[in-house]
């Protein structure tokens, strides 16, 4: 880092942005150049981004006498060196999953991509749900679409250009197969297909690609903690004990094979009535304090039901877009801080010098552990 760069983060940690930290934490100077100095942020870390920006722009202009120039841009949350498995030009692999299907997955994991998106960051969404897609239809793609797909190192291997809606990029089994066809297939030609659509698909830099995985915890969610690195997880829901039951399998799943989780999104969480501000609680969440508990969960979000909301979806806006100023967008929003600012904190620790320490103690065994031993 040269002199110039050393001084902007110096006045970068002199600058407060909440929750114990500075703009220097989440942020990287780069060299500066004929147009000014260059600062990649985390732009979805901050909350009231837009109303702030252009304040913190002026004081490190003011003092540096040079203009200032902000990219969203998000850093591994595994720190600077690229694991194992990892996607060499994806930073950031979230998983949305839930015990159970009807909960509103695909809902959260579209709105989830949608709000990292509406900061400035690169974003790309998977529907990995292969029975099921639905995915394109929520984001408006009609019945029919098919990506375009260019030559690769192997020329039996063609890569799949991902489709692009309200500045994500996305991929999906839907826009494979036609719309009316079952897949038929067994487990492994199940988890083939959606392990293809992490390595044949030409993502490019995201900083973040968020994965709709099919409900339950059957051969993709093994085959992915098996063959992919993933930085976090998160489990959606509806406040019902029937729900939570499937939740808490799904968590032993994700602990077992050692996958980061998060905490727990409660969609349907309550219904407000056009021009009513009151919340109607639908399900019998009398139990749900105790449920959260002895699940060890966050819950991360309330997500409620709106009726305009729920029509906008129907035409394949997600709420984040069309309803910005709804309950659901307000959560939803407040979602992609909550899962941005948990992996800065990833990478922060990734980043720290680690001591080990070996001797003669027994070897561990390696592998995935095995579901139910």
């Amino acid at each position: 880092m040269g002199e110039v760069s050393e001084r902007a983060q110096s006045i970068l940690s002199t600058i407060d942005i909440g929750d114990g930290l500075t703009l220097a934490d989440i942020s990287r100077t780069r060299d500066p150049k004929k147009d000014g100095l260059h600062i990649d942020i985390v732009v979805a870390a901050v909350q009231n981004w837009n109303t702030r920006k252009d304040e913190w722009a002026q004081i490190i202009s003011q003092e540096m006498g040079i203009a200032v120039n902000f990219h969203p841009r998000a850093p591994r949350a595994a720190g600077d060196l690229v694991p194992e498995r990892a996607l060499p030009t994806v930073n950031n692999i979230v998983l949305v999953g839930s015990g159970k299907g009807g909960v509103g997955k695909s809902t959260v994991a579209v709105n989830l991509a949608a709000a990292l998106s509406k900061t400035g960051h690169a974003v790309g969404l998977m529907d990995a749900d292969v029975y099921g897609p639905s995915i394109p239809t929520m984001l408006g793609f009609p019945s029919g679409a098919r990506p375009a797909s260019i030559p690769s190192e192997d020329p039996k291997r063609p890569k799949l250009v991902p489709m692009e809606r309200y500045g994500i990029k996305m991929m999906s089994m839907g826009f494979l197969v036609d719309a009316d066809t079952p897949m038929v297939w067994r487990g492994p030609m199940i988890a083939s297909a959606a392990m293809q659509l992490f390595h044949d698909v030409m993502w490019g830099e995201l900083d973040y690609l968020i994965v709709d995985l099919p409900p339950g915890t059957g051969d993709i969610q093994l085959s992915i903690a098996q063959q992919v690195h993933v930085d976090l997880s998160i489990l959606v829901s509806t406040p019902q004990e029937v729900a939570y039951a499937d939740v808490r399998r799904a968590k032993t799943m994700f602990d077992r094979v050692s996958i980061p989780m998060l905490g727990l999104v409660e969609n349907m969480s309550y219904f407000l009535c056009d021009g009513c501000d009151k919340k109607h609680r639908i399900f019998n969440a009398a139990s749900e304090g105790q449920s959260f508990q002895s699940m060890g969960l966050e819950k991360l979000a309330e997500v409620p039901l709106e009726p305009h909301v729920g029509a906008l979806a129907e035409t394949g806006v997600p709420a984040v877009v069309g309803a910005g100023d709804s309950k659901t967008a307000e959560a939803m929003m407040n979602l992609g801080y909550l899962v941005a600012h948990d992996l800065l904190r990833r990478s922060s620790q990734a980043s720290m010098p680690k001591i080990s320490i070996s001797g003669n103690g027994a070897k561990k065994p390696a592998g995935l552990p095995i579901l139910g031993g």
